[in-house]
């Protein structure tokens, strides 16, 4: 049986897909209760820093530092540094990560600085990525900064 809340952060990366944007949804979970939803809204926004992470912290408002350190951040694709370095700043103790096949964010240096990271390698979160990606690899590359 999936776990409900990366089903949630599944859901949310299909809307960004049916929105015409990249397929990375997050949720952040307080005490077993979904607190923000997001997905990457790059291409939907113009935005330079709307990745899933960083649309489900926006969404989730603001929280006390207490509460922060009792979350877990779900993702379907591993964070990047940028959405990697909110989660430390904002002191999120675990996250869990659908995927790290198509992308692997600074893992080790989040896992060096405390975080339980766990990747669960799930097969709907691979199949969402590998068929955007052959659909649309120019639009990945510039979403993740390579050059083609």
């Amino acid at each position: 049986m999936k776990d409900p809340f990366l089903s949630a952060a599944i859901d949310e990366a299909r809307l960004g897909s049916q929105e015409g944007g990249i397929p990375i949804g997050s949720v952040l979970v307080l005490d077993g209760e979904i607190v923000g939803r997001g997905h990457n809204r790059r291409v939907q926004r113009g935005s330079p820093i709307l990745h899933a992470e960083m649309d489900c912290f926006e969404n989730a408002g603001r929280l006390r530092a207490e509460e922060y350190r009792r979350c877990v951040l779900y993702s379907t694709l591993s964070p990047c540094d940028m959405c990697s370095g909110a989660s430390l700043l904002y002191q999120v103790p675990h996250i869990i990560v659908g995927e790290n096949k198509t992308f692997q964010g600074p893992e080790e240096y989040v896992r060096s600085r405390g975080v339980k990271l766990e990747i669960v390698q799930d097969a709907e979160c691979i199949e969402l990525m590998r068929a955007f990606i052959a659909e649309h690899a120019e639009l990945w590359n510039e979403d993740i900064g390579e050059v083609e």
